[in-house]
């Protein structure tokens, strides 16, 4: 029996990279897992196939993030097919965007990530607190660059997710009545597709990327999966309004 067992969970963005990484670790723990995604359902059914193959529950729910009515869509997606309630959110979907420093971010551009980033994982989890039961968990997934502020160019994408962490610090007072926590997991550099186009560029990008950790590697969508499921499970339960470093010390 898993820690999870008997629970549901939905991930958002669950079909790819990080989000996989967390579904498939939660299916292992015995929860049933409602993958989402918004294009790629290809992906998705992947995802599901191998929970199911390592002997767990998930199902595959589409919603496209950023869009007006977004919210309202997941949830009717995700009640077709589960209906019992929710115990495990975690807000993961997000784009990164065009790589431009201040004077050249296009306002359509800053309007899309916002909208995918930030006003996408409130109004879901608005919308999810009635199914929420009490003594559940909302996960949400920020980057270690609102600490860093390491990469101008993605100065956009930081300001979302710095919203994301005030939103969990208070959502966490909000919630707390109701023995749910709330917290953030920060990741630094993960070796996923959103990155490949230059992490995977040569050894030299991959040396230098490594150099950024005490640890000596490129961080794996998996180390940030593990440290989701343990922030869904009982040994979290005096864990609330955090902010987790996820980076492998990469801000020391």
């Amino acid at each position: 029996m898993g820690t999870l067992t008997g629970r549901t969970a939905l991930v958002t963005g669950g079909s790819r990279g990080i989000g996989r990484a967390v579904a498939e670790r939660l299916g292992r723990e015995g929860a049933r897992v409602a993958v989402h995604y918004g294009r790629d359902a290809a992906s998705a059914e992947l995802t599901v196939k191998e929970i199911r193959a390592a002997g767990g529950d998930a199902f595959a729910i589409r919603a496209e993030l950023g869009v007006p009515g977004d919210a309202e869509a997941l949830w009717a997606a995700f009640d077709e097919q589960a209906g019992d309630g929710l115990d495990i959110l975690v807000n993961n979907a997000g784009i990164v965007g065009p790589r431009a420093p201040l004077g050249e971010v296009a306002e359509e551009d800053y309007d899309r990530i916002f909208a995918v980033n930030t006003r996408a994982p409130f109004f879901v989890t608005q919308h999810g607190l009635a199914r929420l039961r009490d003594g559940g968990r909302v996960i949400n997934l920020s980057t270690v660059l609102t600490r860093g502020a390491a990469l101008p160019d993605l100065i956009a994408y930081t300001m979302t997710k710095g919203a994301v962490d005030a939103f969990t610090s208070v959502l966490a007072k909000q919630l707390g009545e109701r023995g749910i926590t709330v917290n953030a997991v920060a990741p630094g550099v993960i070796d996923t597709d959103m990155n490949a186009s230059w992490l995977r560029a040569g050894a030299e990008v991959q040396e230098g990327t490594a150099a950024m950790s005490p640890l000596r590697r490129v961080g794996e969508a998996r180390d940030v999966g593990d440290v989701v499921a343990f922030l869904a499970s009982d040994d979290s339960r005096w864990v609330t309004g955090q902010w987790i470093d996820t980076s492998g010390g990469a801000l020391l």
